[in-house]
């Protein structure tokens, strides 16, 4: 027979778990075998069957939408194929008049978008209200026809649509969103030369407490991470602080993907983690400009990518959020570009 639990401790177990001849993690000095073990495993495998019941479906990805002639294209519109370059990583101050422009543009797509968020939008939908935006304020959404590689052909889409436990990359299609979900919408738009990036993720109808807490605590990770941003100190730091916010709330950083540097080119090599990687030492200087986009998930950190080669999505299959702004390092700290 199983011994009695501890009934002050909460009936979800903790993340790791003890071995079998262990005490058992609930505090009864009982070893775990004797314990828990059995009723963790019922819960695992009933959680696992929730995981697996709710999990985001592909719907079907409709044609590329074409770009008027007259909107100035990067070098990768016809191609796909886009390097990162190595373009300068501090503004001179025309590039940064022209980095406004694309940055504003790029956040009042973003904020046309989220606005027609709710539930039985399709994701496609939203790509279309984006596309035709950014083109009226004279851009081209950047994510369209990027990142050709000899294993994946180049994005469909004008924006990353990316619900529940994908985490980043989502293809825009027509699956509806259903109140409950939670979906990241990610804008990039180029404008006067220059890419500006941005995301936020959005609430559909009634949202569980746990998702809006995660949507909430993803967002202070981000703010967290710029308010960490200093001229003289290393890339490091933005990383430490996001991934300490997170830590906190009992949440995990995404590894696999980071900020980036971001100009002319859309990605250039410039790269800023979410998590603290002593190597990222680069120290920050005075007119750079980057995204600090964390992706925070519900459960474990890793990922793996569905077959599309662009959908990213959590290991086991709970919620990731993530919020992005591009931003200008100043003399003080930093200035949010795509506010």
């Amino acid at each position: 027979m199983m011994q009695t639990q501890n009934p002050n401790v909460a009936r979800r177990p903790p993340p790791s778990l003890p071995r079998p001849n262990e005490a058992c993690w609930c505090g009864s000095g009982e070893k775990y075998k004797r314990c828990h073990k059995e009723a963790d495993y019922l819960f695992l495998r009933d959680e696992q069957k929730r995981l697996e019941a709710t999990k985001v479906r592909p719907g079907t990805v409709t044609p590329r939408r074409p770009v008027p002639p007259e909107i100035p294209r990067p070098e990768y519109a016809e191609t796909g194929e886009a390097s990162r370059g190595t373009g300068r990583l501090v503004r001179t101050p025309d590039e940064l008049v022209r980095m406004r422009r694309a940055c504003k543009a790029a956040a009042q797509v973003l904020r046309t978008v989220g606005e027609a968020v709710k539930p039985g939008v399709t994701t496609d939908a939203l790509d279309a209200l984006a596309h035709e935006t950014a083109i009226k304020l004279g851009g081209y959404p950047s994510p369209l026809n990027y990142g050709k590689t000899e294993d994946r052909p180049p994005f469909p889409k004008s924006i990353c649509t990316s619900v529940n436990e994908i985490i980043c990359h989502g293809i825009p299609d027509t699956r509806a969103l259903v109140s409950g979900d939670i979906v990241n919408v990610d804008v990039t738009v180029y404008l006067d030369g220059m890419h500006g990036d941005t995301n936020a993720t959005f609430l559909v109808g009634e949202v569980d407490e746990e998702s809006q807490r995660l949507v909430r605590v993803t967002r202070e990770c981000m703010m967290k991470g710029i308010e960490a941003v200093k001229p003289g100190r290393p890339i490091s730091d933005i990383g430490r602080a996001i991934e300490a916010h997170a830590d906190a709330h009992g949440y995990s950083v995404v590894r696999s993907y980071c900020g980036h540097g971001i100009g002319e080119v859309f990605h250039n090599e410039l790269q800023v983690p979410h998590y603290f990687d002593a190597k990222a030492n680069m120290r920050i200087e005075t007119g750079m400009t980057f995204t600090v986009e964390p992706m925070i998930n519900a459960g474990v950190w890793q990922d793996r990518l569905w077959l599309d080669g662009w959908t990213v999505v959590t290991q086991d299959l709970k919620r990731s959020a993530q919020f992005e702004h591009t931003i200008l390092v100043t003399e003080t700290g930093a200035e949010i570009l795509t506010q």
